[in-house]
This record gives C-alpha cells, structure tokens and sequence, in this order.
C-alpha cells in the first residue's frame, strides 16, 4: 500500500493545494528537531472558500443516505487499521509519541468511528400531543450545517476525531484547523482516510496556518454554526467569547488541573500502579493527566517510597525505542516551562525526591513531596512529567483540597469501600472520576467533558451527537382553529 502524498498541503473541495499565504510553516521532529515537511499557510481568503464550500455541500450531505454515511465511516475505519503503522510513525515523529500511547490514540480513534458510525440512525425525532385541538406537532432533528474544528497537538489523530466523525455522521460538513505542531496527525491524515473511503468532496475542508493569522477569524466565520475546540483554558476562554458572539454552539474541552486522592483505606500497591500511568503517559501532555497526588496522612510514606521507586524506573528518551514511557514535550518552550514550575515549587518549600531537569525538549519523570496547597504545581496545569503529593488528615480535608483549583475535568479515587467512595466523588466538582483506576480514561460510548473551567459542553454518545445537530418544530393544525378575532 502506497504512503499518503500530499500531506504538507491545505484540502479545499477535494483538491490538495497551497496556501495563499507567503510564509511557511515548518514542521519538526520535537525529539531531535529534525524537519518533516513545511507548508506554505492558509490565508483569510482559503478559510473563506473552506467554509464557503463547507456550507454549499452541506445542502446535499445533510440529505444524503444514512447508509452511505455510514459505510464511509466504516470504510474510513478499516483503512485506518490498514494504515496503523504509517499513522504510528507519524504520531512518533510528529508530537513525540511513544509506540505505547500510539497504539493506544489509534485503537481509540477507530473506536469513535465506529461508534459515530451508528449516529446516521441514531437521529430520532419525535411527535408530541398538542394543547391546541385538531394540532400535531413534529419534532425533527436535523444537522447544524458546518462545524468548525480546532484541534490540539498532544493526542491529535483522536482528539479531531472525536469531532470529525460525529459531526460527519450526522451530515454536518466539517472544516478542520490542526496545531500548526500537528498538522499531519491532526487533519491532513484523516481527510486522507476520508478521501480514500469516498466521502464527497466538500465534505471535509483542511486549512494549516498560523493563529496568529486566521486563528480569530477561522473561530469567527459567520458560516459555522458550531466551533469544537480542544486545548488550553485561556485560549479556549477567547475561542468562547468569539463564538459567543456569533451564537455559535460551543464544545470545549479546555485545561485540567486532576486529584488522584487515596483515602487510608486504599489498595497502595494498586494505587501507585495507576497513579504512575497517570501521571507519565505521554510524558503527561493530556488534559486528563493526574496533576496532584492527594494522600492520606497514614499512608503516605508508604505510597511515597513506592512510588518515586517505580517512576525511577521509567525509561525516558527517544520515543521511537522500545520500552520508552516518557519522550519529549511537544518543543523547547514547554520543557522550559516545565523545569521553572519545579524549580519554583521547590523555592516555595518542596522536596525535590528525582528528576528535576530537561535534556533536550525531554524532561525527566519528577517527583515533589511537601507540596501544599499554595504551590505552583499544586494551582497551575504542568502539562509534563512532573507531580506533587499533597496528604490530608480526612475525607473532609481531601474533598477541600481536590475542589481548590479554578479546574474540573477528570479525577480518580481509591479506596476499598466502594459506597464511601461514591459518595466523596459526587463531592468533587469534576466532569469525571474513576474510582480505583486513574485519570486519564475516555471511552466513545460515555460523557466527556468538564466543569469550571475546564469547559462546556459533552463529548460521546448521544452527548455529542446532541451537540452536532438541532431540533425543530413543525406543527399542522389539521382541523380549521377556531381564533379570538
């Protein structure tokens, strides 16, 4: 099977091409800083075709047959398993993944498709009783017409999915804004998949450029009627006040600042196993990553001493190797961030316990102990292979302490009393927890999504396909209406 072609260029009406800006954007291996490819950037005027485009195939693609819909979702999924090891090598090369968290951000790509497969005969509507005699009133759910996507860099091939085939399945058409660090893993590689599976042209638009040029506009194009971001709080706050003034719908799935909280009763053994795939699955570049380690008071030097034993022990380095956990962070600003937030932590009153240092853009695994709850690691998202362990004196205390940030995305809980678990994970103001397991959980089939700020909106399942689409209301008054005047 030949390798996908074309890959460096913008897809517009089914036609791979140039942008119509001067300037380029350089793509780089984030391990070695090695060049990809480069592409010459979207101007205003290809967003404007995009959408332009977007919207004139929506007429159609809304009307299509639930069953085509579907088989080219299907079609897309097979080929993506096909593919696996290109794509893999692309998400390696591109955003420093690891094979590990590769095979993993595939098996849950081909997962959403196939579960946005069934949305095309998901769309019921309803007919509800009238107040008003000889009236029936239908209620039809429809598409929205074009959703515009922004995409991030850190699981990019899943995270543009996620809203890709949903929005697809239910005859939206789609215009894709990847990370300019993941333009490949982030868009150009799906509409390959699409192109290949026979989704019509217009469909699925791609534009690469820089925010700082098409960025705003992109969010506020008068033509899309939803925008789906995923990325930072702050950014993801100026995507919602754009969108906000357009009426737009908005699904945002914005930063994370996670407790992974381990009452006294707690399995500990199992509580470090999670807690270190928690925390140091790629190299902690996932919103659900587990940030803050809260521990109760009798446990934690156990916990402490096991855990810092087994995060010594990851391998770290060259994400291509076999057996590497932690590669780089996505560029140098990142590690650079990374090290300052320890290095101010540990200023602050922390204990250093390892790591601590970058070599390169890969930062080693670190590990903090006398964390308090005004720290730097403790109120800001690391988004790298660093935590803090925070103890608590009861259930009371860890509730407060889980709840101390502006965040509210995921979480995880351990104890062995199932009940009491329960009842304290309804406390925490997140949009997830998972008891007895760790943060960093998704499935195609749930709710994803967060509280505060940690964004609007639910991702999977019928969630999501509620956000794709809109309902209306058609009424006929079959027996002559008798009016006041």
């Amino acid at each position: 099977m030949e390798k996908y072609q074309d890959l460096d260029k913008q897809f517009i009406s089914g036609e791979w091409q140039d942008g119509g800006e001067e300037d380029y954007l350089e793509n780089l291996n984030p391990y070695d800083n090695s060049f990809l490819n480069r592409y010459k950037g979207a101007s205003t005027q290809d967003v404007d075709r995009a959408f332009q485009v977007a919207k004139e195939k929506s007429k159609t693609w809304s009307q299509s047959s639930p069953i085509e819909r579907r088989e080219i979702l299907l079609k897309a999924a097979a080929l993506l398993e096909q593919r696996k090891e290109e794509i893999t090598q692309w998400l390696i090369k591109e955003v420093g993944s690891t094979r590990l968290k590769a095979a993993v951000e595939i098996q849950q790509t081909r997962d959403m498709i196939l579960e946005a497969s069934s949305f095309p005969t998901r769309m019921k509507g309803m007919i509800t009783n009238s107040s008003v005699p000889g009236k029936e009133n239908y209620i039809f759910r429809k598409a929205l017409g074009v959703v515009g996507i922004i995409s991030p860099w850190n699981f990019p091939l899943y995270l543009s999915m996620r809203s890709i085939a949903p929005a697809i399945a239910v005859g939206n058409t789609v215009v894709v804004k990847p990370a300019s660090q993941s333009p490949v893993t982030g868009a150009t590689f799906a509409a390959k998949l699409f192109e290949e599976a026979g989704l019509p042209a217009g469909v699925f638009n791609v534009v690469v450029g820089k925010s700082s040029i098409i960025g705003d506009y992109f969010t506020g194009h008068p033509v899309s009627r939803l925008i789906s971001f995923t990325g930072s709080t702050p950014v993801g706050k100026g995507i919602g006040r754009i969108g906000g003034e357009g009426l737009k719908k908005l699904a945002l799935e914005l930063g994370g600042n996670n407790a992974f909280l381990i009452l006294d009763d707690a399995d500990v053994d199992r509580a470090v196993d999670a807690a270190i795939f928690g925390r140091f699955m790629h190299q902690a570049q996932i919103c659900m990553s587990t940030n803050r380690i809260l521990i109760h008071e009798s446990i934690r030097e156990e916990f402490t001493q096991k855990f810092v034993q087994k995060a010594k022990s990851l391998k770290y380095g060259d994400p291509a190797e076999e057996g590497t956990v932690v590669g780089p962070l996505i560029d140098n600003k990142a590690a650079k961030r990374v090290v300052d937030l320890v290095q101010r932590t540990v200023a602050a009153g922390a204990t250093l316990e390892i790591g601590g240092s970058a070599e390169g853009n890969v930062v080693q695994p670190t590990v903090l102990t006398g964390v308090t709850r005004d720290m730097p690691i403790f109120q800001e998202e690391v988004f790298g292979p660093a935590v803090g362990i925070i103890s608590f004196k009861d259930d009371e205390e860890a509730i407060e302490l889980a709840n101390a940030t502006e965040f509210g995305l995921s979480g995880a809980l351990h104890t062995k009393d199932l009940q009491r678990g329960i009842q304290i994970a309804k406390r925490i103001e997140t949009g997830m927890i998972h008891i007895n397991d760790q943060s960093v959980n998704d499935e195609p089939q749930t709710p994803f999504g967060g509280e505060k700020n940690s964004g609007l909106g639910r991702f999977g399942d019928d969630f999501i396909l509620d956000e794709m689409t809109t309902v209306q209301w058609v009424s006929v008054q079959v027996e002559p209406r008798q009016y006041p005047f």
